[in-house]
């Protein structure tokens, strides 16, 4: 597995036994599995310039976001942004697939020139129709107040698969790492914040 995503995944286990949440943990190691192989490679044809620090993570996990694994429906925080109080789960190699190419959509009212009340980091184009951006975490709120993406269509100000953070009302799109790896690396740095007892789901 990647170094940094076996780091990641060592700390914020650690994370969640310090936040009294250690049952929470075990029990969804006892029942998650990773993404199938025929699903990655159906990702990955898909979608070829996903990192390979996220087919790591799909690989340990396939979705934390309300997913079943055998018996049990699983909705565990496992990821986190720059903004400590807001929360995410991981989606699964399917529905990443299913949601690929919805973020034109999803954000045409909001990402075009002269739009009023929105805040574009200027590292983002600002027309909707020509975003490439790839869906990998909803809040868990179920997505309602933020979701997280692999933008692959930055602007000339911004890097490649840089990650892009929606923040709904205020309505804002903030690009809050340069890769998925530095992503991760931030959440190590700041200390798995995002987990905090009485917070856990």
């Amino acid at each position: 597995m990647n170094n940094t995503v076996d780091r990641y995944i060592s700390g914020l286990k650690n994370a969640y036994y310090n936040a009294e949440g250690k049952a929470i943990w075990d029990h969804f190691e006892s029942v998650k599995h990773g993404a199938s192989q025929e699903n990655l490679d159906e990702l990955k044809a898909d979608c070829p310039a996903i990192p390979e620090a996220l087919i790591h993570l799909l690989q340990y996990v396939d979705g934390t976001y309300w997913r079943t694994y055998g018996d049990d429906d699983i909705a565990l925080t496992l990821l986190g942004s720059d903004l400590f109080k807001l929360d995410y789960y991981l989606l699964s190699s399917q529905q990443i697939l299913v949601n690929q190419g919805d973020a034109p959509y999803n954000f045409q009212d909001y990402l075009y020139e002269g739009y009023d009340g929105v805040d574009i980091d200027e590292k983002l184009l600002k027309h909707a129709k020509d975003l490439d951006w790839l869906h990998f975490a909803n809040c868990t709120n179920n997505g309602g107040t933020s979701q997280l993406y692999i933008d692959y269509s930055p602007s000339d100000k911004g890097k490649m698969g840089q990650i892009v953070r929606y923040l709904h009302d205020p309505n804002e799109f903030e690009v809050i790492a340069d890769s998925f790896e530095t992503y991760l690396q931030m959440l190590i740095d700041n200390k798995f914040s995002f987990i905090r007892e009485g917070s856990l789901e």
